[in-house]
């Protein structure tokens, strides 16, 4: 038994070697899975801060904004000391430099035109041959990212540009990784250059390793899609604007008279509309216009006569009372020479008559002569009276209404049938008191605001630009609920319609080139817009502001001619 307690005694020892064995294993493990849980973490950064990157980028619309961020983004990520971005051109024969950013220098430059001088564009042909010899020309060329770890000590490619910087600001450039930005149809549409990764811990310069490669990779297939959306996305706004300026301008050559009303209303309505933001008092304590409404009230301000594409252009254009598609006064003046001929003819059968009895009476034929001389005399009286009163700048009294009444009365006779001297609606449009319009014309007029409303409700604007159609054809609109087209009151009215209704009216008073009315004075053209706002006609505080900051002034000074501005600058 003894013999047997021992040995059991003995199988009870710990081998020492095992031991060690065993913790050396443990510890390895332990140190393994640190690792591993630590990569793993990082990959989760990773993987996070490049969703959460990728996210910024895709909701970033300004341009330069998302160009910025793409570099920074890129440093970012792979602890690069300077970066640089190139876009290539639209008609893809060179790089243009975009961003340039170097924290060792401190420098951070951006924008289009800042690189002329110091960055030049880099070429993609050398006559019709590939640019191969520059590394982002290359990169750009074949689409093949490129990873150098001493710009020195490299071969294949020029990197005179990166020495002559280092040699113009003190920098090193040493290690690089170029790498092309891909859209969704495969065209290389920009060039990421990264410089001098640092190491995390102790900031030494080190070559850009693999796994940032595969990193900044990805991140500039992100940066791609963004800046492919961002620029479709301003493409198709300048291709909007182009639109819309298109037809502003075929409105606006319409009429000869009122070429570039929609220019010079939209550029007031901005002036207005910036003085706006910048008051931070009274009424406009609580409004400011942030950029969506401001290109709201832009694309408004452009299509704010989009109606009148149906107007007639004869009806636009009358700068006469008798204007259709002609001026009515030669067809009244043609009748009164009818008349003359027959008041002539009907003397001279008088005459012949007389001859014929044989009682040849000078006395007769004499006061026959001076009674036809009277007869013409006051048909011509009459027709100059209507040539003045065609005149929109005549005022047609109710006395002169009466006489053009008595005119059309008179009748003359061609083809044994009798013609009235004017006809019904040539008394309508000569009785006309103001102006060259009739109410009926009038009523065509005002209804190019009602189809500005129709037809920019139709098109189908996004939520940002929703207002539109009701800023635009409210501009006629009045305080008082006496404007047109649906006779909307002060609290129905939007702001924005209420600044244009003031830069419209405005434009409209001191335009120099309507050719039925005198260039009206600035002062003239103060006064009737003062007793507008006494009659609630336009908005008071916008129009003391209008006047308070001297925007009409300012209007004045750049629209105005010199002798329409009788008024001295405060």
């Amino acid at each position: 038994m003894n013999n047997s307690s021992d040995n059991r005694k003995i199988n009870c020892i710990v081998d020492p070697d095992n031991l060690a064995k065993d913790h050396i294993l443990n510890k390895l493990l332990r140190t393994v899975v640190k690792e591993v849980k630590l990569y793993a973490e990082n990959q989760i950064k990773h993987i996070k801060k490049q969703a959460k990157i990728g996210l910024a980028l895709s909701m970033e619309k300004d341009l330069n904004k998302l160009l910025e961020m793409i570099v920074d983004a890129a440093r970012a990520m792979s602890n690069a000391d300077a970066g640089t971005l190139y876009i290539v051109s639209k008609d893809k024969k060179r790089l243009s430099f975009r961003i340039l950013q170097n924290e060792t220098l401190k420098t951070r430059m951006k924008g289009v035109g800042n690189f002329e001088k110091a960055m030049p564009d880099v070429p993609l042909y050398k006559g019709e041959r590939p640019n191969y010899s520059n590394v982002s020309s290359y990169v750009a060329i074949t689409g093949k990212t490129i990873n150098v770890q001493d710009v020195y000590k490299a071969n294949g490619f020029d990197f005179t540009g990166p020495r002559d910087y280092d040699a113009a600001t003190g920098y090193r450039s040493k290690s690089m990784l170029v790498i092309p930005l891909q859209n969704h149809e495969g065209d290389i549409i920009g060039v990421l250059q990264l410089l001098n990764a640092k190491d995390p811990e102790t900031g030494e310069l080190v070559p850009f390793s693999a796994e940032y490669e595969d990193l900044i990779a990805s991140l500039a297939s992100q940066a791609a899609i963004a800046l492919t959306n961002t620029q479709l996305i301003q493409d198709l706004k300048k291709l909007f604007y182009a639109f819309i300026k298109s037809i502003a301008t075929a409105i606006d050559e319409k009429s000869p008279y009122t070429g570039g009303h929609i220019k010079r209303m939209y550029n007031l309505t901005m002036m207005i509309a910036e003085k706006v933001n910048e008051n931070n008092e009274g009424y406009f304590k609580d409004i400011f216009f942030s950029e969506d409404e401001l290109e709201e009230l832009r694309i408004a301000a452009w299509m704010h006569d989009v109606g009148k594409i149906i107007t007639p252009e004869y009806v636009i254009n009358k700068n006469t009372r008798l204007h259709g598609l002609s001026d009515k006064i030669e067809n009244i003046e043609t009748r009164f020479n009818l008349a003359a001929c027959t008041i002539r003819n009907d003397y001279l059968r008088r005459k012949i008559k007389i001859m014929q009895t044989g009682a040849e009476n000078e006395l007769d034929l004499s006061l026959l002569d001076k009674e036809c001389q009277s007869r013409l005399e006051r048909l011509f009286e009459d027709f100059d009276f209507i040539r003045t009163c065609n005149n929109p700048e005549v005022f047609m009294s109710d006395e002169k209404a009466l006489r053009i009444r008595k005119i059309a009365k008179k009748e003359f006779l061609l083809k044994n049938k009798m013609h009235p001297l004017l006809t019904a609606g040539e008394i309508e449009n000569l009785s006309v008191q103001e102006g060259t319009l009739t109410e009926g014309e009038r009523e065509i007029i005002k209804n190019h605001a009602t189809m500005t409303l129709k037809m920019l409700q139709q098109l189908p604007f996004p939520r940002n630009l929703e207002n539109v159609p009701e800023y635009a054809s409210a501009h006629h609109e009045k305080l008082d609920g006496s404007g047109y087209p649906r006779g909307l009151t002060s609290a129905q009215l939007p702001i924005q319609s209420k600044i244009m209704a003031i830069a419209d009216i405005f434009e409209a008073l001191t335009a120099r080139d309507r050719p039925y009315k005198k260039s009206m004075k600035l002062s003239e053209a103060i006064k009737i817009m003062d007793i507008m706002k006494k009659k609630r006609h336009i908005d008071p505080d916008i129009y003391d502001l209008f006047i308070n900051s001297r925007v009409y002034y300012k209007y004045a000074i750049k629209e105005m001619k010199k002798e329409q501005i009788d008024m001295e600058e405060e």
